[in-house]
């Protein structure tokens, strides 16, 4: 594909090299990784110089489709017991603006986008939206520039710990309810818990927490805040109705 691209000097040349080698891709055309840096607000910019009204909104839109692959492919081949809803679920956490501004803060995508001067001053840098955008526009970038199989490698860097994260809370989720489902089903009550003690200086606590159901303890949890150690309770809660059975 041919592309009338801004040019760009030494000098962004040097700060883009800077930004693959921190990523781990490298660009046949680094104007192309340029461009998925320039937010829209810079198009009518005295220093685009008659470049037209190029952004990065083209490629947000291509990079994210391919980002929705690369999700889809590792959400199948990874949970296999998942059915669709569950797999949609994590699908739209892990793709979600919120998560995608983090993995953008975590490789600096701020520190490289081209804004115009209004958007500049109004903070542009830390909008969780523009830069959610900014990743995904990077993501498109490298597909048009080195094909599918380079883009699903950085993808999947950049997701798979956000898949597991996201898998890590579902399942300490589902312990709790799962547990105040039985509870009802059992007992027609709701399971309530109890701080034992907290250990451990201000700045890390350590909770300890016990669940009870009509007066009797059935599980105690412990974790570094409170819902943790509930989690861990209900968790193990859950072992103990094979006893009361």
């Amino acid at each position: 594909m041919k592309f009338d691209l801004p040019e760009i000097d030494a000098c962004r040349k040097l700060e883009l090299n800077g930004f693959q080698k921190s990523c781990g891709i490298r660009f046949k055309n680094i104007r192309l990784l340029n461009l998925a840096f320039m937010h829209r607000s810079v198009s009518n910019e005295p220093f685009m110089r008659g470049e037209g009204k190029q952004n990065n909104e083209r490629l947000e839109f291509l990079g994210d489709s391919i980002l929705g692959a690369v999700t889809a492919t590792l959400l199948y081949s990874g949970q296999p017991g998942h059915n669709e809803g569950e797999l949609a679920k994590i699908k739209s956490n892990v793709v979600s603006t919120e998560t995608l501004a983090g993995i953008a803060r975590e490789l600096q995508v701020d520190s490289y986008l081209i804004l115009g001067h209004g958007e500049e001053l109004s903070g542009g840098r830390t909008k969780k939206a523009l830069l959610a955008d900014a990743l995904e526009a990077i993501f498109g970038a490298l597909y048009i520039d080195s094909g599918y199989k380079a883009a699903f490698q950085f993808i999947e860097r950049c997701i798979s710990p956000e898949i597991a994260r996201v898998q890590e809370k579902r399942g300490l989720q589902d312990y709790k309810s799962a547990f105040q489902e039985e509870c009802q089903k059992r007992f027609h009550v709701y399971p309530r818990y109890k701080l034992i003690k907290r250990t451990g200086p201000e700045h890390e606590h350590y909770f300890w927490i016990e669940v009870l159901v009509e007066g009797r303890v059935l599980g105690q949890g412990t974790g570094k805040n409170k819902k943790t150690a509930e989690q861990e309770a209900a968790r193990a809660a859950l072992g103990s109705f094979s006893v009361l059975n």
